[in-house]
């Protein structure tokens, strides 16, 4: 109790992208309710949005870092809505820039711990020059970081590790788990972690050098969901955890658009079916085009958000480019396509809502979870794919698209998947995804587990602040 009644001081450093510092905002709230100093930094145009979402507290406040000159990235970059493919590897050089910035801000502020992201392997070590703990908070699940980011998946220096080696978990991989293989385009997807870009670090030399420097990890997850690969991490790493819990969405304030209100109040109770894939994750036009006639062939009402990672004007063009012909006018009365932000929360939460496809992205699941929304998974890119086996496959939530080796889905895989959970409800196995599904929307919505998971994550932290 002694040291809880000490001020603490935590300095935040996600990486850009919002997909990251949300999760970083979400932690900040829950460590401000318990009085917790906290000192939030991102880019000049992160900084509006940061303001809007993170906890009014007088003790708290958002600090700019410059982006220095880098050959590639236009000197008016400056905020997540920018971030391509080509400037997230010339912002992580940017970013590794950006240590006397760092190291300066450290100084002034004199905070007792720093929580980082994974592109930061260079702050733990700074921050313990100044006898600061370096903790690394994960966004990523912890299932796929023990099947990618752990030092088992070590290779000869300078070494790609190959699609074959990739597609089996390592040694020591929890035996309890669902995931026992995976699929040469998944695999080959993964490789993108090991590879150096712009003469850079990989993501995997990232992490693998910060793990051996921090103080401890904080995961955004719990024993219950993820207990054997957050056990296998940590006897990969020799390092302490910190679980933080699994932070069900907070109900978004205000209330959802008129004309999406309007247009969802048509439709009987839980037959819409919701399709979005995030801020950061964009499909090719095959993939579009496969999922708008799978769509289609449902015969459901649906609302399908698409967006490319481009202006709002190109993104319109985009659109109309990538859709099958004919497809808007044939689905006008029962289909909605939308590019650009919505409201997710509050469409995922109306009752005529009853599916969401989506990228397995985790925030994105759980928010389905809570909704009472039945999932269809078609993951995309890195940890979505071992996202998607964990609910599938350990949890019994939702259903996988499938895929063939190469990665193609079509628009009857599509359909068979809705149709699984939204129309052969009473057969099996529909009827026992819903029976999973309603047993983990009950744990998830338990403020009592939550309160104690941040209760103890709070301690865990002033331990290592004024104990470690």
């Amino acid at each position: 109790m002694e040291n809880t009644k000490k001020n603490l001081h935590i300095v935040m450093f996600p990486w850009f992208a919002y997909g990251h510092i949300n999760p970083f905002i979400q932690l900040s709230n829950k460590l401000s309710s318990h009085g917790i100093q906290i000192s939030f930094s991102s880019i000049p145009g992160n900084i509006p949005r940061i303001q809007s979402s993170l906890k009014n507290c007088p003790t708290n406040q958002i600090i700019p870092l410059t982006i220095p000159p880098i050959v590639g990235l236009s000197p008016n970059f400056d905020s997540s809505t920018d971030i391509t493919n080509q400037t997230a590897e010339l912002l992580k050089l940017a970013l590794d820039q950006m240590k006397p910035q760092v190291e300066s801000l450290l100084l002034n502020l004199k905070p007792q711990i720093v929580l980082f992201d994974f592109a930061h392997y260079w702050l733990p070590s700074m921050a313990a020059q100044m006898n600061i703990k370096g903790v690394n908070f994960s966004v990523f699940s912890a299932v796929a970081n023990s099947y990618l980011t752990v030092p088992s998946r070590m290779v000869v220096s300078g070494k790609l590790p190959s699609i074959e080696d990739l597609k089996k978990p390592s040694k020591g991989f929890p035996e309890t788990s669902s995931i026992s293989s995976m699929k040469a385009f998944q695999a080959r997807d993964f490789q993108y972690l090991f590879k150096s870009f712009n003469g850079g670090k990989s993501v995997f030399e990232r992490i693998m050098n910060f793990t051996k420097a921090c103080d401890s990890t904080i995961y955004k997850s719990c024993t219950e969901i993820e207990g054997p690969y957050l056990d296998y991490i940590q006897t990969q790493i020799g390092k302490p955890l910190i679980l933080a819990g699994c932070f069900a969405p907070q109900p978004e304030s205000g209330e959802l658009e008129e004309k999406w209100r309007k247009w969802l109040g048509k439709f009987p109770e839980k037959s819409v079916i919701f399709c979005n894939f995030g801020s950061e994750t964009y499909l090719n036009n095959d993939q579009i085009k496969e999922i708008s006639t799978g769509l289609e062939l449902t015969n459901l009402p649906f609302f399908l958000v698409l967006n490319f990672g481009i202006n709002p004007i190109d993104s319109e063009k985009k659109l109309e480019e990538s859709l099958p012909e004919g497809f808007r006018e044939r689905i006008k009365e029962r289909g909605v396509v939308h590019t650009g932000w919505v409201q997710q929360q509050h469409i995922l939460a109306h009752k005529s809502v009853g599916c969401y496809l989506n990228h397995s992205g985790f925030s994105s699941v759980i928010e389905g979870i809570v909704n009472d929304c039945q999932l269809v998974f078609v993951p995309l890119k890195g940890d979505q794919f071992l996202n998607s086996k964990l609910f599938r496959g350990d949890l019994k939530v939702g259903v996988e698209v499938n895929r063939r080796d190469d990665g193609y889905f079509g628009k009857d895989d599509i359909l068979e998947a809705i149709k699984m959970i939204m129309v052969d409800i009473d057969e099996e196995p529909g009827k026992s995804i819903r029976e999973n599904h309603m047993k983990w929307r009950k744990f998830f919505l338990n403020k009592e587990i939550e309160d104690k998971y941040v209760a103890n994550l709070v301690k865990e932290l002033h331990d290592l602040a004024y104990k470690g």
